[in-house]
């Protein structure tokens, strides 16, 4: 079974709702259409609804399961106005301004996971990143006691010989920039959660670098080693169930062969989260192996928030963007067994 295939099943069992702000997006709908007709939730769409069933027979979707909800004329409107005046980065803004601003569709879509009328959000298409993290990061509030955001993208490779089953976690590929040490540790801990929450397997955690245990040494290795041990502290301090090891490269990182020579390494050679030292690392790597050998990519995923949200990968296909939305419904379900108070 792939990877993608596991996280249907499991959602099939407590189906969740996903909103989707592109709403008038040819790719989003056929998604939203095909999310409901595998019966992992229900599909909402924000936008024109006349467009967007205009689009639905374009492209074939069927939309009669999918609900169209437009943030001007919403039920909701001027409750999610109201809501917004007490962000405290909205406070002292003008209705009018404030109204505006929530008929924007990544707004209203922030406004709905946040006071529960849809349980996770998958945005982003064809538009930067930024568009959809700032209503995220100024109206849901993080998990407790996380300081940064970030985000990870899950990749499945042709060759399952490495990760698991071919199965990787990445990060951070879209959100800081040059994390520090506290900010990779925490990106290191977060994607562990994450693979453990999706695959129910250990995640061994490399800590990527182009040296090897000290084989080069600079301020860039040195920042390496001390996330990796800063992270090896916080999950022994909160007796979390994984395996940390850096600074690795790739290549003792996932190849049981080069991992040979590292003695007593608990994670070379079978390293299924990386985490790379920045954000150039992080994108050029999952770029080239979503072209070059043909990867599934499901993300971003974005970590750190209390509400599941995920901002689209360039390029994707319907299927990802189906695949992307049934592993934010899955992290909703797991939210709801973590959090039960929040929820």
């Amino acid at each position: 079974m792939k990877f993608i295939e596991s996280v249907y099943a499991k959602l099939h069992r407590h189906p969740k709702r996903i909103v989707f702000p592109d709403g008038e997006e040819p790719k989003i709908i056929r998604a939203a259409s095909e999310y409901t007709r595998l019966l992992l939730g229900p599909a909402i769409l924000l936008g024109d609804p006349e467009k967007i069933r205009a689009i639905g027979k374009e492209v074939d979707a069927d939309l009669k399961r999918v609900l169209v909800i437009q943030p001007e004329h919403a039920a909701d409107l001027e409750l999610f106005v109201k809501r917004l005046e007490t962000v405290r980065r909205y406070q002292g803004m003008k209705s009018d301004e404030a109204r505006k601003l929530v008929t924007h569709c990544d707004y209203f879509a922030a406004l709905m996971i946040q006071n529960g009328q849809a349980d996770g959000i998958v945005g982003g298409l064809n538009r930067p990143m930024g568009s959809l993290l700032r209503p995220l990061f100024s109206i849901v509030k993080p998990l407790p006691g996380i300081k940064s955001v970030s985000s990870c993208l899950i990749m499945q490779t042709p060759n399952k010989a490495y990760g698991h089953n071919g199965v990787f976690f990445m990060a951070d590929c879209g959100v800081i920039p040059d994390p520090t040490v506290e900010q990779l540790a925490e990106i290191g801990l977060e994607t562990a959660r994450l693979a453990r929450q999706l695959t129910g397997e250990m995640p061994y955690v490399a800590f990527l670098s182009y040296s090897t245990k000290g084989s080069a040494k600079n301020k860039i290795t040195d920042k390496i080693a001390a996330a990796t041990a800063l992270a090896k502290q916080k999950a022994n301090e909160s007796k979390m169930e994984v395996e940390i090891d850096g600074e690795l490269e790739l290549e003792s990182a996932i190849v049981p062969e080069s991992a040979a020579k590292l003695k007593g390494s608990p994670v070379a050679g079978k390293a299924n989260v990386l985490i790379f030292p920045d954000l150039n690392s992080g994108c050029i790597a999952s770029q080239m192996l979503h072209r070059l050998a043909s990867a599934d990519v499901f993300g971003q995923i974005i970590l750190g928030l209390d509400r599941p949200a995920a901002d689209l990968f360039p390029g994707v296909t319907v299927d990802d963007i189906v695949g992307v939305s049934a592993i934010v419904g899955l992290q909703a379900i797991e939210y709801h067994r973590l959090y039960p108070d929040k929820y």
